[in-house]
């Protein structure tokens, strides 16, 4: 695996985690009764993205390193997962 391999494969893993972490303990303007003017109801009442932006970065690693150590052990090749036979 190149550096840019396991780099695309890190970002990928990063937004996947992220999107599953953003609606997690999500409470909008509508669930707390002050809807600021100017925003609709389902508009989140917190700002922490960041926090959840670290949170997602430290689960990302995990599963990171996991993937990375599957891909180098050579457990399953990309001709284990040939099924047309087209590799030969």
């Amino acid at each position: 695996m190149s550096i840019t391999g396991a780099l695309i494969l890190f970002a990928v893993t990063w937004f996947m985690v992220f999107f599953m972490v953003l609606p997690v303990r999500f409470t909008s303007q509508g669930d707390r009764g002050e809807v600021v003017p100017g925003t609709p109801k389902s508009a989140p009442a917190d700002h922490v993205v960041a926090r959840k932006a670290w949170i997602t970065t430290g689960i990302t690693f995990v599963i990171w390193l996991a993937l990375v150590a599957f891909i180098l052990s050579g457990v399953v090749t990309v001709r284990d997962i040939d099924f047309r036979g087209t590799m030969g």
